[in-house]
């Protein structure tokens, strides 16, 4: 289902950018500048004025290009929690998953440990920089803390649970290097074309103490949702179509994570993954905004596996990673208008999945919200 969303998503990004090339010369010069006059600014062709539009959704990068020498830097903290298990699109039970499922390690025949919920917390500190009017740089360091927790069940088989546990990891995960072209840019619509790399910084060895189902403590390699990196280098394609009109905005995006290396030096690589992000936002007035989203993604399953991952439980599974979620989201934006306030600008995001088909078992999406802050100068 994802995969028809993402191609029919594609496909409408492909023919808004056309369109807005094609039909410029019919565009309504007079609603814009009533959205100019309505706001109080004024767009020179030499500069791009970043505070015309209302703001895209908090999680898109991308969207904009600075004008030469300016710089902003940005934070956003991101909570994702997930709860429950899935398989395909039905939900189980952690008694099925251990009576049903086969541990691919062998013994025991069946899975014994089973994650019931995690979170995961971000922090994102990025910066940008005008390198010319249409060509500005990015980059992005990310904090991350992760907790899982898990009900261990106890013995070879049945459904006796001995007790529950929680694993945590923390770290500086992959550092994300960008470039952003302004490919096409006129009156109220624009094109922008991203090429990054994401570099390999985050720890792909995280170990934790577990509960075995022998009622013992061992201290393990955590799986690889746990790990702060993907251990490989990644191309990180994107494009994005933006327009506004009077109060409304709107716009596109195709982003990817594509893996540059067949395997990491723990001998695996995760699946690529294409992200396509659709959106609509209205200017309520000067200093503030808001925007409804919809997304769909698909993932791969992790190709290859890390030998020192091996434990009765889902997440140590290269198999149960990936799958095809839509989420769908709602955002704010605040933007300063006076005195020290000018240039800084707030936002939140909230989203909630409607679709997933996950290759499981798999730990399913509750929510995710994020906070952000940035300041442009």
């Amino acid at each position: 289902m994802t995969k028809y969303f993402l191609l029919a998503g594609t496909a409408s990004l492909t023919l808004l950018a056309s369109q807005a090339v094609a039909q410029d010369a019919a565009l309504d010069i007079s609603s814009d500048h009533s959205y100019h006059a309505h706001h109080g600014h004024h767009h020179h062709h030499s500069g791009h004025d970043h505070s015309a539009a209302p703001s895209a959704p908090l999680g898109i990068m991308g969207d904009h290009v600075h004008d030469k020498g300016e710089w902003m830097v940005s934070y956003r903290f991101m909570r994702m929690e997930m709860e429950g298990n899935r398989i395909g699109t039905n939900s189980v039970s952690p008694e099925e998953i251990v009576t049903t499922v086969p541990n691919r390690f062998g013994t025991p025949p069946t899975l014994r440990v089973v994650p019931t919920e995690m979170t995961m917390d971000m922090h994102m500190f990025g910066t940008m920089y005008g390198l010319t009017d249409r060509l500005t740089l990015m980059g992005m360091a990310m904090y991350k803390d992760n907790s899982m927790d898990h009900i261990t069940f106890a013995g070879m088989a049945g459904t006796t649970r001995l007790g529950t546990f929680e694993t945590e990891s923390k770290g500086w995960g992959d550092l994300k290097l960008s470039g952003i072209f302004k490919a096409y840019e006129q009156d109220a619509h624009s094109v922008n074309i991203t090429a990054g790399l994401s570099v390999p910084t985050g720890s792909i060895k995280e170990e934790d103490t577990v509960l075995t189902p022998m009622n013992t403590n061992a201290r393990l390699r955590l799986p690889y949702t746990m790990q702060l990196g993907t251990g490989t280098y990644d191309f990180l394609p994107a494009v994005t179509y933006t327009g506004h009109r009077d109060v409304w905005s709107w716009g596109a995006q195709y982003t990817g994570e594509i893996r540059l290396e067949s395997e990491n030096s723990q001998g695996y690589a995760w699946g690529n993954r294409h992200v396509l992000n659709l959106w609509g936002g209205y200017q309520w007035n000067d200093w503030l905004s808001s925007n409804i989203s919809l997304s769909g993604s698909t993932q791969d399953e992790i190709d290859g596996i890390d030998p020192n991952i091996a434990a009765p439980v889902q997440t140590a599974d290269p198999d149960n990673y990936g799958g095809e979620i839509i989420e769908a989201g709602f955002g704010l934006s605040l933007k300063g208008q006076e005195g020290w306030s000018i240039g800084h600008e707030v936002g939140a995001q909230f989203t909630l999945p409607l679709y997933q088909d996950l290759n499981g078992p798999q730990m399913e999406r509750d929510y995710a919200f994020t906070l952000g802050w940035k300041k442009s100068f």
